[in-house]
């Protein structure tokens, strides 16, 4: 079982500004902080050359006088041979070495020159940081989402905020009462329009962004707050702490059509695959199922497809391989820690990698072949991970509390961050997708076009 509301002393730390989504700027540091010392490389200096610069080699400059022609020509030649010409006792870099090739292979060169492809470069800080006040650090949660329109929702406490990554603008969509908040959950409609809102009492509201009103509220299906969304379509599916999953039909007046029941305790991770057809859920009672949509019956309780028991803590990270339909990734919890990866098809479970501290959130980069896990204590990290080596190729730190919620932009490229620190960070990790060459433009000639037509 994990541990839900975090009251650890990291609370202290949060911020304590009350404009949310107001972006931080850092103080720079007076001149005088964090002089580093210059070490300068002994591995590269010639001491007894330069204890005899100091001492002998100054008494022929001294007395000029004593050194006759002869002399002097014997000095400076002993000087070039045993390389005493250098003016430079203290040797702060060393030289690299001359590369020797016997036999230049100009056309092995030129092919690895020709197939390399360039480095990414993945920025370790983030390159945005935005106040999240009242952000609640509960890890059966889901607080943070990023739509199609390139508009990120965030809940704080009892409102749902909405900020414009387009142009930093920051809105207010709803602020829920007492008695029904604080909000449990929020996901955009696949239209980028409308948001779903999971509250504590076991309702969901569905709400127009445009035109900032509430189109209607789901009720009936759960009895206890609703903490997990995702939606197929025009299906919302919902899973709530009474263990049910519920999928609701938006468009028609009865709106439960399913239910799926498998967790014993509270669901905390769902997600649809890309073809909507298989459904996974992640629970508080370690357990993952997945679920097809094909033998759903809105008559009984659907049976579970595969029902998954690696996990030994809750599994609420979960994320879908976007280019490989029956590839999905799971995350445990603090006593888990581990990524795991399925074949959906045939239930196997493909590899197991133990990240060290508790799972939050997966995505997935949508151009290359990575993965990308937020992460608990110790570190409260984000890690990404080079497919399926499972290498790690970037650490990035700056959250001081376990980093609970993750979002990727519509064009894949950032993601945004959200920590019980109260804080929301956004990291360019995936970088820029290579821009396609548009297709040569194929011209349709109709046959006789050079003949007038025939009336």
């Amino acid at each position: 079982m994990e541990t839900g509301m975090s009251n650890s002393s990291a609370s202290s730390n949060k911020t304590q500004s009350r404009f949310p989504l107001q972006e931080q700027f850092l103080q720079r540091r007076s001149s005088r902080e964090n002089l580093d010392r210059f070490i300068p490389n002994r591995s590269a200096m010639d001491f007894d050359y330069a204890h005899y610069m100091l001492t002998e080699g100054k008494k022929g400059k001294e007395n000029p006088a004593v050194n006759s022609p002869s002399r002097e020509a014997y000095r400076k030649q002993l000087a070039e041979t045993f390389n005493m010409n250098r003016t430079r006792i203290l040797a702060f870099k060393n030289k690299p070495p001359t590369p020797v090739e016997a036999i230049p292979n100009f056309s092995s060169a030129a092919q690895q020159v020709k197939s390399a492809k360039p480095r990414r470069h993945i920025p370790q800080t983030s390159e945005r940081t935005l106040d999240a006040p009242d952000l609640m650090d509960d890890y059966y949660l889901n607080l943070l989402d990023w739509g199609s329109s390139n508009v990120l929702s965030i809940a704080l406490g009892n409102t749902v905020y909405l900020w414009d990554a387009s142009d930093g603008n920051t809105s207010e969509l709803v602020t829920i009462d007492e008695e029904s908040g604080p909000v449990t959950s929020v996901k955009w409609a696949p239209d980028g329009r409308h948001i779903a809102v999971g509250l504590n009492n076991s309702e969901v509201q569905l709400w127009d962004s445009t035109a900032n009103r509430l189109l209607r509220t789901l009720k009936g299906g759960h009895v206890s707050r609703v903490g997990a969304l995702d939606w197929n379509n025009h299906i919302l599916t919902t899973g709530g702490m009474d263990g049910r999953i519920i999928n609701n039909d938006v468009r028609v007046r009865a709106h439960i059509v399913e239910t799926y029941r498998g967790h014993q305790q509270e669901v905390c991770g769902l997600k649809w695959s890309a073809s909507g057809q298989q459904l996974a859920s992640g629970g508080n009672d370690n357990l993952l199922h997945i679920w097809d949509r094909s033998i759903a019956t809105s008559n009984a309780p659907t049976q579970w497809l595969h029902r998954l028991e690696d996990h030994t803590a809750a599994v609420k990270a979960l994320a879908w391989c976007p280019f490989q339909g029956n590839l999905l990734a799971s995350g445990g919890g603090g006593g888990d820690r581990c990524i795991k990866f399925w074949n959906t098809h045939t239930g196997a479970c493909l590899n197991s990698v133990d990240t060290g501290s508790q799972v939050c959130a997966l995505l997935w980069n949508k151009n290359e072949r990575e993965l990308l896990s937020s992460h608990g204590f110790t570190q409260n990290q984000l890690t990404l991970w080079k497919y399926p080596s499972m290498v790690k190729m970037a650490e990035l730190t700056g959250h001081t509390s376990r980093v609970l919620f993750m979002a990727q932009s519509p064009d894949g490229c950032t993601v945004a961050s959200a920590a019980g620190d109260e804080t929301l960070r956004f990291w360019n990790v995936f970088g820029t997708p290579e821009v396609a060459k548009p297709a040569p433009k194929t011209t349709t000639v109709e046959p006789f076009a050079h003949l007038n037509r025939i009336r």
